[in-house]
Order: structure tokens, then C-alpha cells, then sequence
């Protein structure tokens, strides 16, 4: 499993704009385009978009290359642009931890 995250940093004021996309949804199926996780993280100035999947690189590739459905993110690309300062970044994970409930507790 991989994540892969896409942060844009929001311009001044565009925080309550931000958050009322967001409660919009995404404009794909998240489980049909394949991702195991999809979360948006917010603040007053970035929005970070979080995938998760197998080959989680290709995934989102495929959602910006893919026919009626990238017409569709290219529209939803564009209700974000006014929103955003600059151009997003990509970034790849380097560090991940979770904790396994069946893994038995270090002896006292």
C-alpha cells in the first residue's frame, strides 16, 4: 500500500471557499477509480489531498489522463485554481507507522 499526497497552498481568505468544496465531495468514485483511502486534510493555508493504493502513482495518473472523467477533474481543477496560490506539489512518503493490535505487549 502507498500513499501519496498532493498539498496547495490556499491564498488569503480562501479558507470557508476551501471547506465548502470539500464538503462537495470528490468529483470521481473513489473505490471505482481504485484508491483503498482518500482523505483531505485543511488548514487556514494549504489543503492536502491524500490517495492511498496500490500503485497509488499510477491511479492518480490515470485520474488526470482519463478521458470524461479527467474533463471532470479538470472542471473541479478549476473551481480550486482560484483558491490557490501557486502550482500543488507532489509529495511521496518516506515514513509511515501503524500499530498492530495483535502484536503482544513487551513483558513488564
Amino acid at each position: 500500500m502507498e500513499r501519496l499526497a498532493l498539498i496547495a497552498q490556499l491564498k488569503p481568505g480562501a479558507h470557508l471557499q476551501a471547506d465548502e468544496l470539500i464538503a462537495k465531495g470528490p468529483p470521481f468514485d473513489p473505490e471505482e477509480s481504485g484508491f483503498t483511502r482518500h482523505s483531505i486534510f485543511l488548514s487556514t493555508r494549504e489543503v492536502v489531498f491524500v490517495f492511498e493504493a496500490h500503485q497509488v502513482e499510477w491511479l492518480v495518473d490515470d485520474l488526470a489522463q482519463g478521458g470524461f472523467l479527467q474533463h471532470r477533474l479538470s472542471e473541479a481543477f478549476e473551481s480550486w485554481r482560484p483558491l490557490i496560490e501557486g502550482e500543488p506539489l507532489l509529495a511521496r512518503e518516506r515514513f509511515f507507522w501503524e500499530h498492530d493490535p495483535a502484536a503482544a505487549p513487551p513483558p513488564a
